[in-house]
């Protein structure tokens, strides 16, 4: 099954325009996403779509291949679907150009969900909830399953409703990389926004008013995204913790 990971990079984000350009330790921050989305085992193609040509002169620098998109198309996923009309798969994974710590385990994890289980027709994934206030926060997308782990809705009011926060609940925090197969993402973006998606502001909310199955797979990927210049700090200071995190050693058997 061939898989596409596409990268959707506009240049007119309201709050932080020319995000995808802002250096992260001297790159570009589509670089740091390409670089690890390009680290996938499962993925034959990593592209990133984008309508701005400095982006595009940008990442056909460091390497990436490039496919321009219309300036009109209102989500990452209409711009996706146009990579789709030019470049052929049978699933594309939609990744955030604003992840720059992107766990290329966890996109792995969602394209192997995706394979084995093949009449599901959109996938993304979640992880644990940790604290009350990120299960509060607005700001903060909760997702809750059935049993087949299958998406019920979506919000970011705090969900499930509970009358005393219980940390060891099973409450889940969307995170925004998904993966369509071919007809799904056709069909998804031929649809009219829903009225709870404009509600909440939740794309994913169309889907499932249009009667689409969205797999939920849990990871323990925290993502850290950059809406904001000072979200930049937080970033580099997450690299620098990492960087100093000590490497556990390989012990050698000695030999009889």
């Amino acid at each position: 099954m061939k898989s596409i990971i596409v990268i959707p990079a506009r240049y007119g984000s309201t709050r932080f325009p020319g995000k995808s350009l802002a250096r992260i330790n001297g790159r570009p921050m589509i670089q740091w996403v390409w670089e690890a989305a390009s680290r996938s085992r499962l993925t034959e193609q990593v592209i990133v779509a984008t309508d701005d040509d400095r982006i595009a002169d940008v990442a056909a620098k460091f390497g990436a291949d490039v496919v321009m998109t219309k300036k009109s198309h209102r989500s990452g996923t209409d711009r996706m679907a146009e990579v789709a009309d030019k470049i052929s798969a049978h699933l594309y994974v939609n990744v955030q150009g604003d992840e720059p710590l992107l766990s290329t385990t966890a996109v792995d994890d969602l394209i192997r969900g995706m394979m084995e289980s093949p009449r599901v027709p959109i996938g993304t994934l979640a992880h644990r909830i940790e604290s009350q206030a990120e299960w509060r926060s607005p700001e903060v997308v909760k997702v809750v399953c059935n049993r087949h782990q299958e998406a019920l809705y979506f919000s970011r009011s705090p969900l499930p409703f509970q009358r005393a926060f219980d940390a060891k609940a099973k409450l889940l925090r969307h995170v925004g990389i998904y993966a369509f197969r071919a007809q799904a993402l056709a069909t998804f973006v031929s649809l009219k926004p829903s009225p709870l998606e404009i509600a909440e502001s939740l794309e994913q909310l169309r889907a499932l008013e249009y009667g689409l199955t969205i797999q939920v797979i849990e990871t323990k990927y925290r993502c850290l995204g950059v809406d904001t210049p000072a979200d930049l700090a937080r970033v580099e200071a997450a690299l620098r913790k990492q960087s100093q995190a000590p490497r556990k050693r390989k012990t050698r058997s000695k030999k009889k």
